[in-house]
């Protein structure tokens, strides 16, 4: 195997050797994180076709996509520290490997449960890749240059869930629905060459106590983040028994969880490093916004759909401007981090995200599509705003033998926020319209439930705006 070149950022920004080697260093990085992305968007699109060739009720396909999400949000801060620990280039690279050989086993699976349980291998990879990718950036790119850094990342992981459904459902239409799984093995191939060259070999943790891996303290996580991720999706975020019994079952894993890692010689997560305030407030913060971000995606098709009236395909293209504006705005968000401080721009981007949400929540349906569109565009154009700016405050701060730890904690947050949106604000928008079925709600109650649910978001925001203006104060 050849040896990565040095490209670690004691080394001249002048170089020109070190230059190309951190340009495609970062294209590596940048098509991780686009796979991840696309794993989940490209798979929503199939199910239809999935239930109907696999003769399966959408309860059963829908395990499909829940079996991804779920080896994300449970290994994805165990993977960031076993990187830390066992070497975070080996790790990733075997990540893109994993997921690129269970995408070809996704495309070949003879039934439904082999698919289902193909997907979550390839959740196990996207895992790997969704929490290492950043804590490169440390390693790749000079520190004045990071925000940029972090502005492709989170650029190409918005262009890959726009281009998801698009893309999957042109797919399925011209090849079949196992194309939306092969498509993903030359990306994958690429990826891994790219990484294999030019990411450089990152030292392992310090050996000892500390440098040994905490093996009940992941399981419990794991365990516990399980009985929350199900409680949350299971039954569209109903409150049924099951759910209730899994939200008890996640709160007893999450005491059981503290108890072991205040106890641990070597814990996955120090306790105290929660009360350094930017690391604090950047993760709750990261979950307050993603929680709001997912209403987007709960409310908006219901509202466009029911309220304004439009079919499908308009529908596809309104839902589409989110994720293409988040694309735009990413790297030039971050290049302004560079230049005028991740502080200044993450409370920026989230009072505009209180400017998208107040709009949203005040719109009458008679201004159609630009009454929707352009304070969707003001809320996503800041939430890409601030995801770079948080991004880049929280990792600048770690300490290296920790920096795996830390993306994958970013991570997580923005799972949480995502499986708690789609159910808290999906209730929020239920109630407000007055009816459990919306499919069946009237358009004014329809537009009235997302009057009241971007009410309450733009309050949530106010919430995280206040903690990140709070923490910056500590800081300084």
């Amino acid at each position: 195997m050849q040896a990565a070149p040095k490209t670690g950022t004691d080394t001249a920004p002048s170089d020109p050797g070190r230059l190309r080697a951190v340009r495609w260093a970062m294209v590596g990085l940048s098509l991780s994180v686009l796979l991840s992305s696309l794993g989940t968007s490209s798979a929503n699109v199939a199910l239809p076709t999935l239930a109907q060739v696999f003769s399966a009720s959408f309860q059963q396909v829908q395990w499909i996509v829940l079996a991804y999400l779920l080896a994300i949000t449970t290994l994805v801060v165990g993977v960031g520290r076993l990187g830390d620990l066992a070497g975070r280039r080996r790790l990733l690279l075997a990540g893109i490997a994993l997921f690129t050989v269970a995408s070809a086993l996704c495309g070949l699976a003879p039934t439904l449960w082999a698919l289902i349980g193909a997907r979550a291998v390839q959740g196990v990879g996207a895992a790997v890749m969704m929490s290492l990718t950043m804590a490169f950036v440390g390693e790749t790119v000079p520190r004045e240059r990071s925000g940029s850094a972090m502005g492709l990342l989170g650029t190409m992981s918005a262009v890959g869930t726009a281009l998801g459904p698009s893309l999957g459902g042109l797919l399925i239409s011209e090849a079949g629905w196992r194309a939306i799984f092969f498509v993903n093995l030359p990306l994958g191939l690429l990826a891994f060459g790219l990484c294999l060259r030019y990411l450089p070999a990152v030292p392992r943790a310090v050996p000892g106590a500390r440098g040994r891996f905490d093996v009940m303290g992941t399981v419990l996580l794991a365990l516990t983040l399980a009985a929350y991720a199900l409680a949350m999706t299971l039954g569209r975020g109903s409150l049924g028994a099951l759910n209730l019994g899994l939200l008890l079952a996640a709160a007893v894993g999450l005491a059981l969880f503290l108890r072991v890692e205040a106890r641990a010689a070597a814990p996955l997560l120090r306790l105290a490093m929660f009360r350094e305030p930017v690391l604090r407030a950047g993760l709750v913060t990261g979950v307050l916004v993603t929680t709001v971000m997912m209403a987007t995606l709960v409310v908006g098709p219901f509202y466009l759909s029911r309220a304004l009236r439009l079919d499908a395909a308009v529908v596809g293209l309104v839902m589409a401007t989110g994720p293409l504006i988040a694309a735009v705005v990413g790297l030039p968000g971050g290049r302004s981090v560079d230049r005028h401080g991740a502080q200044r721009i993450t409370v920026g981007g989230l009072m505009g995200m209180v400017v998208g949400c107040a709009a949203l929540s005040l719109v009458p349906t008679s201004l159609g599509i630009p009454g929707y569109v352009i304070p969707l565009v003001i809320l996503t154009a800041g939430y890409a705003l601030f995801q770079v700016a948080n991004n880049t405050a929280v990792m600048a701060g770690v300490a290296a033998d920790q920096r795996g730890l830390v993306s994958g904690m970013i991570g997580l947050s923005r799972n949480l926020g995502l499986v708690t949106g789609a159910a808290a604000l999906g209730a929020v928008f239920a109630v407000a319209a007055g009816t459990a079925d919306i499919h069946v709600a009237s358009p004014e109650a329809v537009a009235q439930g997302m009057r009241v649910t971007f009410g309450v978001a733009a309050l949530l925001i106010l919430l995280a705006a206040g903690i990140a203006a709070r923490a910056g104060r500590v800081r300084r």
